[in-house]
């Protein structure tokens, strides 16, 4: 099998980069990320490419602080924490919702999400657990195909057709679980339906047991991110999925709209 990072890398060698090193670079922080922690022999393992050129990368890498070698073992350093806190801080939608979406948490006793859609994919902006919420393999900075979610969904019912088909073309629409919707007809008309009640739901597309029901946040600019409540499915059922939760959702994604029009 061949591995992420050798695809990764593959394409880049393929594609027009200015500076294929610097891609180079950025495919073996991939790797690391993906390995968890490696030695040098298990990188060099995931790349067409000389032991000696891989060190080298490794090594310039190590001494900017971006990884950490710990008696041989390679992995990520907290400096990509320090970015992208500092990226997270300065958006307004997180610096408005945060509190609402902690509240909202708080209200319904399970899992509540921010997300925001990134070079064509949702990136969770910030999570909070409620009393009674489940351990979920969702994170903070996690990157997901937007059709796979309720977040995601609701964003693309708010996007342009022409960036809603830009981001299709690109990413296409592959399943996740056996209940995500990987035809584009279906997905096309499922957003029609999401403009028109004003929120998207999720039954176990993306993790099965999982339900999720989303609201997106938008501006006079156009759709800035979406937030949302997940539980299992025997806690989120037919009653609170179709009418409480989305009251809930909705109602907290209007207070984010209005407080970002007077911020």
């Amino acid at each position: 099998m061949i591995s992420p990072a050798r695809v990764r890398a593959d394409m880049h060698a393929d594609s027009d980069l200015p500076i294929q090193s610097t891609a180079f670079s950025f495919d073996l922080l991939e790797a690391v990320h993906d390995l968890g922690e490696a030695t040098l022999p298990e990188i060099v393992d995931e790349f067409d490419r000389p032991k000696s050129t891989v060190h080298d990368h490794l090594n310039t890498l190590t001494r900017l602080g971006y990884l950490v070698n710990e008696d041989g073992r390679y992995r990520l350093s907290l400096r990509f924490l320090n970015l992208g806190g500092q990226v997270r801080s300065r958006s307004p939608v997180f610096e408005v919702a945060e509190s609402e979406v902690r509240e909202l948490a708080q209200e319904t006793g399970e899992h509540a999400n921010l997300m925001v859609e990134e070079n064509g994919k949702g990136v969770f902006l910030y999570k909070v657990k409620g009393d009674e919420s489940v351990t979920l393999d969702t994170y903070e900075g996690m990157e997901v195909f937007l059709h796979t979610t309720a977040m995601g969904k609701a964003i693309l019912a708010d996007l342009s057709p022409e960036r809603r088909d830009a981001i299709i073309d690109e990413h296409g629409l592959p399943a996740v679980t056996e209940n995500t919707v990987t035809d584009r007809t279906a997905l096309l008309e499922e957003l029609d339906r999401i403009r028109e009640r004003g929120y998207a739901i999720d039954n176990e597309e993306r993790l099965p047991g999982i339900r999720c029901v989303a609201a997106s946040i938008a501006t006079d600019d156009g759709v800035v991110g979406a937030l949302s409540i997940s539980a299992p499915r025997r806690r989120m059922d037919d009653e609170r999925f179709e009418e409480t939760i989305p009251v809930e959702v909705l109602r907290t994604a209007n207070i984010v709209e209005v407080n970002l029009q007077h911020r």
